[in-house]
């Protein structure tokens, strides 16, 4: 199946619009399908070595990530989580939620390519649902500059196959929107199969990467600096 990368509905939306905001709360439920929480929060504990601080790029209005540290045994030192978007969509309630889990929350309303450009280095960062939105030239500007500040980078996506791609079509049954149904369709057509970010990953040397289907529907992309 070619890849195919469409504008979605829910980037072109207002963030007040009713239909955005009732978009954002289907992807609740996708996520959950599709059990993205649970892979990421698995991969993060299996890679994260100790560190402190995970930085989500395109994080909408934080509840993925949200969902992620719930997964989390209580730590020792305090964690902090930093959402990245365009748009500050992060609720007073998503605010209290990170709060009551002991983690501190910051939010940053920036362009990721902008703010992937800025010094750091050594830094835990993660996507979900976000890669599949760039054509492959845009995709691996992205990636060299994650692999400029990374020492862990995980992205979970849609897989672009065709048990995917038909489920993508059934999201009525669980009452999604039209702006979901439609966004759903266009993003497995974008996702990723085989090792497709793999070869796109800039700085192989000194990397283990990890690329493979997870679930019955996600993509599983994991670059991993070795020291």
């Amino acid at each position: 199946m070619k890849r195919i990368v469409q504008p979605e509905w829910l980037d072109s939306l207002p963030p007040d619009d009713p239909r955005a905001i009732r978009s954002r709360k289907d992807l609740i439920r996708v996520n959950g399908c599709m059990r993205n929480p649970q892979i990421m929060n698995r991969a993060l504990r299996v890679c994260m070595n100790g560190s402190a601080k995970i930085i989500e790029l395109g994080a909408g209005d934080g509840r993925f990530l949200l969902s992620v540290a719930r997964g989390f045994v209580r730590q020792r030192q305090a964690m902090t989580a930093t959402l990245l978007d365009q748009q500050d969509n992060v609720s007073s309630d998503t605010r209290l939620a990170f709060a009551a889990l002991g983690w501190n929350l910051e939010a940053v309303v920036a362009d990721a390519f902008d703010w992937l450009k800025t010094p750091g280095a050594g830094q835990v960062i993660v996507a979900n649902l976000f890669l599949h939105h760039f054509e492959e030239d845009r995709l691996a500007r992205l990636l060299e500059l994650v692999a400029r500040r990374a020492e862990l980078f995980i992205a979970v996506e849609p897989r672009r196959a065709f048990w995917p791609l038909f489920c993508s079509r059934l999201l009525r049954g669980i009452g999604c929107n039209d702006v979901t149904r439609h966004d759903a369709v266009v993003s497995v057509q974008a996702g990723f199969s085989s090792n497709e970010l793999s070869r796109l990953w800039p700085e192989k040397p000194g990397w283990r990467l990890t690329e493979r289907a997870a679930g019955a529907f996600s993509h599983l992309f994991i670059a991993q600096k070795i020291h």
